[in-house]
């Protein structure tokens, strides 16, 4: 396809700033997204495909790209997400401190403006697994950043000058923030993290004119934080009933109950409703906190206007092994066992691929996409509850018990790096790990601010060989992978998939690959100067395609690394798993961008 030319598109770019209405602001960002010169949001467009409609770039001639330029970020540790391109301008973002820069597109990256906040250093250890930020949003002229320390900030995209800010949470508590926010019509969503310390999870709406606090809803408490309805609220199709975010905790447990809210939203446009996922309960001991645990491990299906919850689904009930169900939702219209669904597809911690019905939450398909997930053998398709294997279960009635071979490894099957979807082969194409682990939890007592953890591990490679991950094919309907390529380490950077049939991701060795979408095949791998955790994306410039990638070592997989940690256990226990990259890599902070040459 041909790229649409600048003049159009800064005429685009002029009515997103322009114009303030809330809903010029909400059509202008859904055109924008449509235009796969620009990538104007972390993951693309609303249904979170990660798919561009570029094409220059393609199977045939991907290996001959070369470097066309870089730039530094000068921070070190983990750098997750990538950067947005609106017109000419590209903003890049770093972990702590969560500096912003303007980088202009037309004179050789020159920075045009740099954000950099002052943030208290006593964040840093509240920080679960790594100081990293998984990017920016933008809407209306502004760009929006959520700090570590939880404050969101609205920058004028052309200047860089504070608009307004908002304190999200407390740090003292134990809150942080990595997530990217997203922006829907005149609301910005942001989650919080800090599972990990007791912080009970929420997503939050703030408007984008003035950062007023729009509503605010619980993944666990009574109805009225929740935002549910008892009876129009259901889950497999069922009413949820009276309080069901209370109900199946011991006493006022829920109140430190975890499930926060630290990974990716997606937004469904013709059904007004945010999908998203919470994450596990507090603590990781699963003696001291009895009960389902709703609703941690969930599904959220939200209107956008009221956060009112239409239906929740929960993956992995009293979660037993910090199966974190915060992946991203990627939402597609395609065939479902014979029928056409507006779906919804979700590869999470616990290593089952889920298929649902984005309208009403019934669950289609759910099946291993790896191998080696031995923790369930099924997901019982009428209760929607994994069948748990009793070997595996770490709850031994207060017990500290060493539970050993549990796959996947609490990092999960896959953990924040995002997937991608082609619409060309109908194919989705995952990052994954294929690490294992032992588990054993202790009894932990709960402080404001202190971690609220609970367990020791150990992670290793899963069974019959030395490799940590793979980049999989998988067919949502079938519930199968199509293909597989080994990875020496996990997959921790995100995919891209292009009009092209080439399909890009990370490795954190540090190259950045390219393969046949259709087959696996590899067509071209370059090392770039630090492991990759950063997510591909793509864009025209002065009609020429171009790839960009952030690498810089970090996050929970290089977290030993980041954080200069050694004890096999640390790092909530990757670090042993993951102790020699650094045979193959070191910390950086680096944006590399490829082009086919002239």
């Amino acid at each position: 396809m041909q790229p649409i030319k600048h003049s159009i598109l800064a005429v685009a770019v002029a009515a997103a700033v322009t114009y303030t209405a809330s809903s010029v602001a909400n059509s202008g960002l859904i055109e924008l997204q449509q235009d796969p010169n620009q990538w104007v949001m972390p993951s693309g467009n609303y249904s979170s495909t990660r798919y561009s409609a570029l094409d220059q770039i393609n199977a045939g001639n991907v290996k001959d790209l070369q470097v066309a330029w870089t730039f530094s970020t000068g921070v070190l540790r983990g750098h997750e997400g990538g950067p947005l391109v609106l017109g000419d301008v590209m903003y890049v973002h770093t972990p702590f401190p969560n500096k912003v820069f303007a980088l202009d597109l037309n004179n050789e990256g020159k920075i045009l403006w740099k954000y950099e906040p002052r943030q208290d250093s006593s964040v840093i250890p509240v920080m679960c697994c790594d100081t990293v930020n998984r990017g920016l949003a933008y809407a209306d002229g502004k760009i929006f950043l959520s700090q570590a320390d939880t404050t969101l900030v609205a920058l004028d995209a052309k200047t860089g000058a504070k608009v307004w800010s908002v304190v999200n949470g407390d740090p003292s508590k134990g809150s942080t923030s990595t997530a990217a926010p997203m922006v829907v019509k005149d609301m910005v969503y942001v989650g919080i993290s800090g599972g990990e310390f007791g912080v009970r999870g929420y997503l939050t709406a703030y408007n984008i004119n003035d950062g007023k606090l729009v509503w605010r809803g619980y993944s666990m408490g009574p109805d009225a934080d929740t935002l549910m309805d008892p009876e129009k609220t259901t889950h497999l199709g069922k009413p949820v009933g009276k309080d069901s975010g209370t109900a199946t905790w011991e006493g006022d447990q829920w109140k430190i109950g975890g499930g926060t809210t630290w990974g990716w939203y997606s937004y469904d446009p013709a059904l007004n409703l945010i999908y998203y996922g919470s994450g596990n309960p507090s603590t990781w001991n699963p003696a001291q906190r009895p009960g389902d645990n709703r609703w941690s491990m969930t599904i959220w299906a939200r209107d956008a206007d009221t956060g009112m919850t239409k239906w929740v689904y929960q993956m992995t009930p009293h979660d037993e092994w910090d199966y974190d169900g915060i992946n991203e939702m990627v939402l597609v219209d395609k065939e479902i066992k014979g029928k056409p669904r507006k779906a919804l597809v979700h590869f999470d911690r616990n290593g089952f691929g889920y298929t649902l019905d984005r309208v009403t939450g019934e669950l289609l398909v759910a099946e291993k996409f790896d191998p080696a997930v031995n923790w369930a053998t099924h997901v019982d398709m009428a209760t929607g509850r994994p069948q748990v294997v009793a070997k595996y279960s770490t709850d031994h009635n207060g017990e500290d018990v060493n539970t050993t071979g549990v796959c996947p490894a609490a990092l999960g099957s896959k953990d924040q790096q995002p997937s991608a979807y082609s619409p060309r082969t109908g194919l989705f194409y995952v990052p994954t790990n294929h690490v294992c682990m032992d588990y054993e939890p202790f009894k932990v007592s709960y402080t404001a601010g202190q971690p609220y953890v609970g367990a020791t591990l150990t992670m290793y490679p899963a069974p019959g060989g030395t490799t940590l991950g793979n980049f999989i094919a998988w067919d949502a309907d079938k519930g199968k992978i199509v293909w597989s390529d080994p990875e020496q380490f996990s997959v921790w950077g995100g995919a891209l998939a292009t009009a092209g049939d080439v399909v890009f991701y990370g490795t954190l060795e540090g190259y950045l690959k390219a393969v046949d979408a259709k087959t696996g095949k590899q067509l071209y791998k370059f090392k770039t100067p630090s492991g990759i955790i950063g997510n591909v994306h793509t864009y025209t410039h002065n009609g020429k395609q171009y790839l960009a990638v952030l690498s810089g070592l970090g996050g929970w997989a290089g977290i030993g690394m980041a954080a200069g940690l050694t004890d096999p256990t640390a790092g909530l226990g990757a670090v042993g798993a993951y102790a020699s990259l650094s045979d193959y890599t070191q910390l950086g902070g680096q944006l590399t961008v490829f082009s086919l040459p002239n």
